[in-house]
């Protein structure tokens, strides 16, 4: 297929996908004898997975990296974006709590009113779970998955000092002073 349709396909203009033949991230698999770019199916395929990318928020300096180089290098950039966007995540959180607190009005839209730190343990202490539960559910939580554990608690907005102390706890187990010496009652997200 020629050049025009083939961005029509995908939503992209000539000059962008000129702009990546230059740098080298799609070229055409021949010419027709007038010397037009023709594109093969296999191109067409490549176009697709660069579009993802680039959906993925991926730089094209990357998916030129990636495109062809073997599987553990496209799966690390994607973790590597992924990671990104949680940290732009957060930081857009903060800056909307904190435009709702100059407003004054401390609700965020679309935010974590729908599940915060409070909300589930009231959800859980509602469902018939104890302090012991919440902590025994947390230490299971922190060992199977740590990660997800930790990703959980900044979902329900804890800080990064207490989801740390929370973790600690949970690897401790049983230890009594799950709490802390400054909380009690259902203060365990």
């Amino acid at each position: 297929m020629r050049i025009t349709e083939l961005g029509r396909r995908h939503g992209l203009s000539r000059s962008t996908l000129l702009y990546y033949d230059r740098i080298g991230l799609l070229r055409a698999s021949g010419r027709s004898p007038a010397g037009y770019r023709r594109y093969s199916s296999a191109d067409e395929q490549r176009l697709a997975r660069i579009c993802t990318y680039r959906r993925a928020g991926l730089p094209l300096k990357e998916i030129v990296r990636i495109l062809d180089a073997p599987k553990g290098r496209v799966t690390g950039a994607l973790r590597e974006r992924l990671e990104e966007l949680d940290e732009e995540m957060k930081a857009l959180r903060h800056q909307q709590a904190l435009l709702a607190k100059l407003l004054g009005s401390g609700h965020v839209p679309g935010g974590s009113e729908v599940m915060d730190k409070t909300t589930w343990v009231d959800l859980l202490a509602s469902s018939g779970f104890t302090e012991q539960d919440m902590r025994r559910w947390h230490v299971e939580f922190e060992g199977s998955a740590p990660d997800k554990h930790l990703r959980f608690l900044r979902f329900l907005g804890i800080d990064e000092k207490e989801a740390a102390a929370i973790q600690r706890r949970s690897r401790a187990g049983t230890d009594v002073s799950w709490m802390g010496p400054e909380t009690s009652g259902h203060e365990v997200p």
